[in-house]
């Protein structure tokens, strides 16, 4: 797995599946980022068969199928859509096409999939929450930064154990490594990404909210800048903000495009949560300057410090939950009201920031 590249970033994990052997079909459409590949890396771990493949570009198809060989091209998005066989349809389109996708998916009578960030407007959240609701469909989203690290999923464990105690604050570090000429044209669009808080802030917003166990917040502040790309005006490469749960934790968290080239990853991205009795300290991808192994925790509670290697402990369960979540029409996952609240609050904290010069 190369860390290199946060874009084609796909982790992998042991074999853990829910069902028996081609019980759960999916489907990959919409091959935009390389997201796609640690989405359905986790889903066909989890057990799922990918039965079909598209994407309108053939070279994505081809690249796609040399990963996952059992899927087929399939000749049309409507040839995926409309086989009774797809449960799931996975997809990591253009971002202000991505909600769209999923109201279309939905109303074909399957659950959607999504990387994140989910949608660009309020307008499309709004739509998807009515389709969602409308036919019962489920709209799960790739907030990766906490589904698929290890050391997060180790966290929340400790959390819901008492470990800690209340949860009072978490602090979010998202740095990532640009790779300008990587990037296709739609990154440096607006209208296309949405904006940096929209985008990589989703990821912060949605573990401040799980790590809380907060059902809502307030935006307090935001900002945005582009600081050092002025030859691409509509990217922003820095972004912060503060938000206030309605359970009274608070929450500060920055993103921004500036790691430097010497880092061993595509980001040095961090997450400190604070409680009543101790505190955590994720260090997700490497320990900078000691150690490249990712998912590295550490605890510092009433019994002393703790440096925990989290990785290979406890997998991602995400995706194996989502598979029964789709079949059994349960929430084991991540609720619906949970995943539409983190993209509102990006949403708003995108609408109302603080334009710096």
């Amino acid at each position: 797995m190369q860390k290199s590249d946060g874009m084609n970033y796909a982790p992998q994990g042991q074999a853990r599946p829910v069902v028996a052997a081609g019980e759960f079909a999916i489907a990959a459409v919409a091959l935009d980022h390389g997201h796609i590949y640690g989405m359905c890396n986790g889903l066909t771990e989890a057990g799922a068969h990918i039965k079909w493949v598209f994407d309108p570009d053939p070279k994505k198809v081809e690249q796609f199928r040399k990963a996952f060989p059992e899927a087929r091209a399939a000749r049309s998005q409507d040839e995926v859509l409309q086989d009774d066989e797809v449960r799931l349809v996975a997809g990591a389109a253009v971002p202000n096409a991505r909600g769209p996708l999923g109201c279309e998916v939905m109303l074909h009578g399957k659950d959607y999939f999504t990387d994140k960030a989910p949608m660009t407007t309020l307008g499309q959240l709004e739509q998807a929450k009515r389709t969602s609701a409308d036919t019962a469909q489920k709209f799960a989203v790739y907030y990766s930064e906490r589904l698929h690290t290890e050391c997060s999923i180790y966290a929340g464990n400790l959390i819901d154990d008492g470990a800690i105690g209340r949860v009072l604050q978490v602090i979010g570090m998202g740095p990532h490594r640009l790779n300008a000429p990587s990037r296709p044209k739609w990154f440096f669009n607006f209208e296309q990404y949405g904006g940096i808080l929209c985008d990589i802030g989703s990821h912060q917003i949605e573990q401040f909210l799980h790590f809380t166990g907060a059902g809502d917040a307030t935006v307090t502040s935001s900002r945005v800048a582009n600081y050092n790309n002025p030859g691409h005006p509509e990217l922003e490469d820095f972004g912060d903000a503060s938000l206030v749960a309605d359970n009274g934790a608070t929450n500060y968290f920055r993103v921004d495009w500036f790691t430097p080239d010497g880092l061993g990853a595509w980001g040095d991205g961090r997450t400190f949560i604070l409680g009543t009795d101790g505190y955590i300290e994720l260090r997700k991808y490497l320990d900078v300057g000691r150690d490249n192994e990712s998912d590295q925790l550490y605890l510092v509670d009433s019994k002393g410090e703790r440096h925990i290697r989290t990785r290979g402990t406890v997998g991602f369960p995400y995706f194996g939950h989502l598979i029964l979540d789709c079949l059994e029409r349960t929430e084991r996952a991540m609720t619906q009201e949970h995943t539409f609240k983190a993209a509102e609050l990006c949403l708003v904290a995108q609408r109302d920031a603080q334009r710096i010069a």
